[in-house]
């Protein structure tokens, strides 16, 4: 039986989990970039949290904790003649919920939101290092239609 997940935008007390979840998931380009103090994060939440172009939310269980989190930005475009896009960016699941469906929930709120916001696609990147993740967004009908490049400015 799947958990009851109720998904929400965040709230600063979310801060501490969202920082241990997306922290525990941290690639190797992070992995020795990122602060052990979780309140180091708190301006950077409240920027999002006060951004009008994006927004940042959690999966709740039954109990009320964190076991998931999702940025969504919503990003203006020329092409599809000019209808909106919408991006999908640090998209976590806490280590002992993981094949659970609450990645799924998450996916398809995100899909709603979407939808409600007239965007032409979803789209998303996902580290090549995250192996498990990729044949979860194929299940999802997500098509790997392009190559990624990043260069580190830190």
């Amino acid at each position: 039986m799947e958990p009851e997940i109720q998904i929400e935008k965040a709230a600063i007390s979310h801060l501490r989990d969202i920082v241990a979840i997306i922290n525990a998931g941290a690639t190797s380009v992070r992995k020795d970039r990122e602060f052990d103090n979780w309140q180091d994060y708190r301006p950077a939440l409240e920027a999002l949290i006060a951004a009008p172009e994006v927004d940042i939310y959690v999966a709740l269980n039954e109990a009320g904790e964190v076991v998931g989190t999702y940025q969504i930005h919503f990003l203006k475009g020329m092409a599809f003649k000019g209808r909106p896009r919408v991006e999908l960016e640090s998209v976590h699941v806490r280590a002992d919920q993981r094949g659970k469906g609450v990645g799924r929930k998450m996916m398809a709120h995100a899909e709603d939101l979407a939808r409600q916001f007239n965007a032409c696609m979803l789209q998303l990147t996902s580290n090549r290092e995250r192996e498990g993740s990729h044949p979860f967004y194929r299940r999802l009908g997500y098509d790997q239609s392009h190559l990624g490049y990043k260069k580190m400015l830190l």
